[in-house]
């Protein structure tokens, strides 16, 4: 009877597993390459701009981590790399993953277009739709090549660091990216 009446485990999360949710590995590598596409560009951001920028850049990443997470909850609970992430192992429903991606997709592209520019969300926006509609949803259950031209979405950051700074896209930011996503593979 005490097992009838104990709470689903999703009420047990931790701020820890919410934090695995966002996918902070994959995290740093986004900010990293945005910040070395922003520090690249030949226009100086005032400090503040950047780091309020490259925040939203991160919590883009994030969001991506939450909706990657909870359209693959499936397949993650089959693989014992993937089985103990929070979804999978019941920590943290698969609608509250859904939520917390939305809710940071949309704010991090909003705020990233009110604190440096509009391309830069535009991009921001494409590179989120990118990872979740193109790679996760499409490419990963349908092609072995998925990581090769999923690649692109983690090569988009130095770009959106350019924009950042210069307001456009030109040849030394898609080099960049050109760069990663050879390297991706």
């Amino acid at each position: 009877m005490s097992e009838l009446m104990a709470k689903p485990l999703y009420f047990q999360a931790q701020p820890k597993d919410y934090l695995e949710l966002l996918k902070p590995r994959v995290m740093r590598l986004v900010v990293f390459t945005a910040l070395v596409g922003l520090i690249a560009a030949p226009v100086n951001v005032h400090p503040i701009i950047s780091f309020a920028s490259i925040l939203c850049v991160a919590v883009g990443a994030g969001a991506c981590g939450a909706l990657n997470m909870w359209w693959d909850a499936d397949i993650d609970s089959l693989m014992k790399r993937t089985s103990t992430r929070p979804i999978p192992s019941g920590k943290i429903n698969a609608n509250t993953s859904l939520t917390i991606g939305l809710v940071l997709s949309f704010f991090s592209v909003i705020l990233l277009g009110l604190f440096s520019n509009y391309l830069a969300a535009v991009m921001l926006a494409f590179t989120i739709f990118f990872y979740i509609i193109i790679y996760t949803i499409w490419l990963k259950r349908s092609t072995t090549q998925n990581i090769v031209i999923g690649g692109l979405a983690g090569a988009f950051p130095p770009v959106i660091g350019w924009i950042i700074a210069t307001g456009q896209i030109n040849y030394e930011s898609l080099l960049m990216c050109l760069i990663i996503f050879v390297w991706t593979p």
